[in-house]
């Protein structure tokens, strides 16, 4: 796996979570173009004999807001453009510090995430097994990252502290629910470029340099190479959720 020494490597001051395991959820994580959203759609496809299984998008879902906001009449297309541009600038740690509407941006949209968590452990404490498309870290900040927003802007505004400490306790409160088995797909930044052009490769170039280091507060792990052809990653990832959850209850 390449190494990209530009990318800065800020982390959290590590901290002892609570480690409270999850026996029903498997968390698919990697790089754009890694093959998170293929693998998912079959997993749920092949596991449903087992049991009751479904699936559940973990991101932040920025692009899904700004879509219905474009929708809107007459204000949505130009305002819809306007918080494109501010979640642009959201995921660099290079700009100047954010305004206050965009703080209150980032901010809401990691409070969005934490209501699709809780919907998850609901679904859980119902014996559902859910398969997550991504899932959120407390070691890391940065939306491409799956990450606080706030821990990765610079400013100095109390609002923004404010926030983003409570941001902060909010990634610690998911971070600390461990997944039964993290499947994490490996992959280079120039064959996800290739597989997804419309992404920047400086940002591919900083999730593949970043997601691989991740440990999710200590979860089983299954790391596959993304570039290996997918009938083998596809077998692999099943034979790891059998032993981690229906192996494993029985």
């Amino acid at each position: 796996m390449e190494k990209n020494h530009s990318v800065p490597r800020q982390r959290y001051p590590r901290s002892s979570l609570p480690r409270l395991p999850l026996a029903r959820v498997v968390a698919v994580v990697g790089c754009d173009g890694s093959g998170k959203s293929t693998l998912t759609a079959d997993l749920l496809a092949r596991l449903r004999d087992k049991g009751e299984v479904e699936w559940l998008y973990l991101g932040q879902s920025s692009g899904n807001i700004a879509d219905w906001i474009r929708g809107l009449p007459l204000v949505g297309v130009p305002f819809g453009r306007y918080l494109a541009r501010k979640a642009e600038r959201a995921h660099s740690k290079k700009d100047a510090a954010p305004d206050t509407l965009t703080i209150l941006v980032i901010y809401l949209l990691s409070r969005w995430r934490a209501h699709k968590f809780r919907r998850m452990l609901t679904r859980c404490r119902r014996g559902v097994v859910v398969i997550t498309d991504r899932y959120p870290q407390a070691e890391v900040p940065g939306f491409y990252f799956d990450g606080t927003g706030l821990g990765a802007v610079q400013t100095k505004s109390w609002l923004a502290r404010k926030l983003a400490a409570r941001e902060l306790r909010l990634y610690q409160w998911m971070a600390s629910h461990i997944p039964a088995l993290v499947i994490r797909l490996n992959i280079d930044a120039e064959t996800a470029h290739a597989r997804k052009p419309d992404h920047k490769l400086s940002m591919l170039r900083d999730k593949t340099a970043v997601i691989p280091t991740l440990q999710f507060n200590g979860a089983t792990i299954l790391d596959l190479d993304g570039r290996h052809p997918y009938a083998q990653v596809l077998d692999t990832a099943l034979h790891a959720i059998n032993d981690a959850i229906w192996i494993a209850r029985d």
